[in-house]
């Protein structure tokens, strides 16, 4: 009912706003406000990556990291005998010492359970967790309950499907090492990205979103956790009480109520974490509904305490409001034409065209994000990005904007549930996959 009531509001004020500036404001200067806005923001995270990177030049970091915990891995399992074995093997290899391997079952209707005690027999640092079938659903739970045998004083959480290179854990650690940072993202790279048109349109948004991590992190600002190669202090996790076992996105909660807590969060763009990319369209739509849902919820719940938060930095704080208007902005934009249709219809002085070119504006904006992140780290020429960011926004606008509306609707006439929408695993082409 809080989030219901929270975002009803929202709304509402946002639509009063956009009557009131109408009545009174050309709707060019809303224009010329909101690109100027976004516009200087990413100059000043792209600002902020270059200063960085000329510091690193100019004073390299050469002493070594004194930083050695003992690490639990931690690998929640529903289902996956297709890819939890692989998986395993490949973490095995990692170029480090003092870690455990903890595989949980969480209820499997397969032979993931099977799988999964005879990988503990055979390798004494692999232990494993059946849960009750009647166990509390959804990720949170999985590994809250882990972390009630784990040994480690760091936690470090991978999917199923997870694939990483022998130095992933020794380039994670000196993010980690200062007292301050209670977390570090690695960043997350699609293994199957030319299987089929969705899973190249997953590769281009994922590497969209390592530039805005990039930025993020450059700027202090709230970087977030992925769910997938994430790395949290046993100690961050302690001061928060662990995962919150009522959100459908347990990264993003975790994210938010850190960063309230006044713990910084980083992320390292060397050390990558492959996972298989959705291949077909319905259960792309189911997890990013996922996504999105389990975004504006978290974003509704800690509202408060993002606002009132005496440990969280201005920065921080400016960064997570900046963000919520990536879920608002769809609404607004709809609305925005909606109302100017209506006033077409009704003979009413209205700038249709002008909203037309907000839309336009902010598709082009984007879009040379997108362009600048796929020849920056994708290596692409610019045609090459400039056709993959054309194809690409046709995806965001198909998925985003419908499942944005959709999930704002949902929250504000529907009650909340728990239903966090597996992701299949084991369906990647052999001929797609880098890493063993």
């Amino acid at each position: 009912m809080k989030d219901r009531i929270t975002l009803l509001l929202i709304i509402s004020c946002l639509l009063a706003f956009l009557v009131i500036f109408q009545n009174y404001f050309k709707t060019s200067y809303a224009v010329v406000f909101l690109i100027s806005f976004m516009a200087l923001y990413m100059l000043y995270m792209y600002l902020s990556i270059k200063h960085q990177r000329r510091k690193l030049r100019k004073n390299p970091q050469k002493e070594e990291c004194k930083y050695k915990p003992f690490i639990s891995i931690m690998i929640p399992c529903h289902n996956e005998h297709e890819v939890i074995y692989d998986t395993v093997q490949n973490i095995l290899n990692v170029n480090y010492q003092d870690y455990e391997i903890i595989l949980i079952d969480d209820r499997s209707s397969d032979d993931t359970a099977q799988i999964i005690q005879k990988l503990s027999k055979e390798n004494e640092k692999i232990k494993c967790l059946i849960r009750d079938k009647d166990a509390f659903p959804g990720k949170s739970a999985v590994l809250n309950d882990a972390l009630k045998i784990a040994k480690g004083e760091a936690i470090l959480v991978f999917d199923a499907d997870a694939k990483i290179e022998p130095e992933f854990i020794n380039l994670l650690l000196p993010k980690l090492e200062p007292k301050t940072v209670g977390a570090v993202q690695a960043r997350k790279n699609i293994i199957n990205a030319k299987q089929n048109f969705l899973t190249t349109c997953q590769y281009n948004e994922f590497v969209f979103d390592s530039y805005l991590q990039i930025g993020r992190d450059a700027v202090k600002g709230a970087v977030e956790l992925r769910g997938n190669g994430e790395m949290i202090k046993r100690e961050a996790l302690e001061d928060i009480n662990g995962w919150n076992n009522n959100t459908i996105t347990d990264d993003l909660d975790m994210s938010t109520r850190l960063h309230i807590k006044g713990w910084d969060i980083r992320f390292c763009p060397e050390a990558v974490v492959y996972e298989e990319g959705v291949i077909c369209f319905r259960a792309l739509i189911r997890q990013r509904r996922r996504w999105v849902e389990g975004s504006i919820r978290r974003y509704l719940e800690f509202a408060k305490d993002v606002f009132t938060s005496k440990d969280m930095s201005l920065r921080v704080g400016f960064d997570l409001i900046a963000y919520i208007s990536e879920f608002l902005l769809p609404f607004w934009l709809i609305s925005e034409l909606f109302i100017q249709a209506f006033k077409f219809v009704r003979g009413y002085e209205e700038s249709i065209l002008t909203s037309i070119f907000l839309l336009f504006c902010t598709g082009i904006f984007f879009a040379c994000g997108l362009i600048y992140s796929l020849i920056k780290y994708s290596h692409y020429d610019f045609f090459k990005a400039l056709w993959q960011s054309m194809i690409t926004a046709v995806y965001f606008v198909v998925i985003w904007f419908p499942i944005a509306m959709f999930i704002i609707f949902k929250i504000i006439f529907t009650k909340k549930t728990m239903d966090w929408g597996k992701t299949q695993h084991g369906v990647v082409d052999e001929c797609c996959r880098g890493i063993n």
